[in-house]
């Protein structure tokens, strides 16, 4: 009934595909995880906060058309994805060389988490493409009212995006706590998300 009345064909759908995409595994995911392990439950949450306002940021500028002005000027396009893999690639640089007690790659502070999430959410430029593609899927075309089918799309995309983001903390958490009584576990696992960074670094730099 929501969906319909301010314009969003099949609701229920919507919701569905964006637990979907959430679910799949990319740096985000990994901010958040990170996040948790190196600062607790105000680390992880700052770095769902982080993924949220990239989002919303990304969606809006998607919204607004400024995907098709990426598209139509792919050399702007290009290098901010190229900056967004330098980027995930020297965080994941930095992991592999980090030594077992070290200073945290990521600062054990909220608003560090918050910062490096939302800069890892932000240059990923193929999502304001993705959201170009994906509202209108799910916008119906006789009762769409404009900003405010777009708003609630972006509010149903923030409420799950935070509900799956306090759900990863509190789990990852729990796994942190018995993972850091074991320094050995936790240096593989640190290297572990260094080599997943490098990687989405070079899937971003290669991809068209």
């Amino acid at each position: 009934m929501l969906g319909s009345f301010v314009g969003i064909a099949d609701y229920g759908a919507f919701v569905v595909a964006i637990i979907v995409f959430l679910l799949i595994p990319g740096p985000g995911n990994l901010a958040l995880i990170t996040s948790t392990s190196k600062g607790g439950i105000a680390g992880g949450l700052g770095a769902t906060l982080g993924v949220i306002a990239g989002d919303q940021l990304l969606l809006w500028a998607a919204v607004a058309g400024v995907s098709a002005v990426m598209v139509a000027y792919p050399t702007a396009f290009h290098m901010v994805q190229w900056a967004g893999a330098v980027y995930l690639a020297w965080l994941g640089i930095k992991m592999l060389m980090a030594k077992p007690g070290g200073v945290p790659i990521l600062q054990i502070k909220p608003r560090h988490y918050f910062r490096q999430a939302l800069l890892i959410t932000l240059l990923n430029p193929k999502a304001i493409v993705f959201y170009m593609a994906f509202f209108p899927l799910f916008v119906d075309p006789a009762q769409h009212q404009g900003l405010k089918t777009f708003g609630v799309m972006a509010a149903t995309i923030a409420a799950l995006t935070f509900l799956y983001g306090l759900t990863s903390v509190m789990l990852t958490y729990h796994l942190a706590e018995r993972i850091r009584a074991n320094p050995q576990i936790s240096a593989v696992l640190n290297k572990l998300a260094g080599v997943f960074l490098i990687g989405f670094g070079l899937k971003l730099a290669v991809s068209k």
